[in-house]
């Protein structure tokens, strides 16, 4: 088993507790990356390595938490992340962010988390 990826952890909580279920409840409260569909997490995995490896210069004096959940909520423009901080190349993650396009989480039908 690999050792635990920070980046892709925090990106996973900062999804959950951004994100609602139909009644506007945040995800975090119920669920935890344990509920991600299998495909769920391979795509935010491949999404966060893809991102780190192509912005790894970038992102060199960034604690990996605080990127892995500035990542999701700037792809998602939440209105905080790698722009709003005081840290190196803050406008640049930015853009390169905004790349990966928006996302959502939502429960599905059978209790497993999924993106859209």
């Amino acid at each position: 088993m690999s050792a635990p990826n920070p980046f892709l952890l925090a990106y996973i909580g900062c999804a959950l507790w951004a994100s609602t279920d139909d009644s506007g409840e945040p995800l975090d409260a119920a669920y935890d990356a344990a509920d991600l569909a299998p495909k769920t997490l391979e795509r935010m995995r491949e999404a966060c390595e893809g991102f780190r490896n192509a912005n790894a210069a970038l992102l060199a004096d960034w604690p990996l938490t605080q990127a892995g959940h500035d990542f999701w909520l700037t792809r998602n423009r939440h209105g905080a992340g790698f722009w709003d901080r005081d840290w190196p190349n803050g406008d640049a993650l930015t853009a390169a962010a905004h790349a990966y396009g928006e996302q959502d989480l939502y429960v599905g039908d059978d209790g497993r988390l999924y993106l859209s």
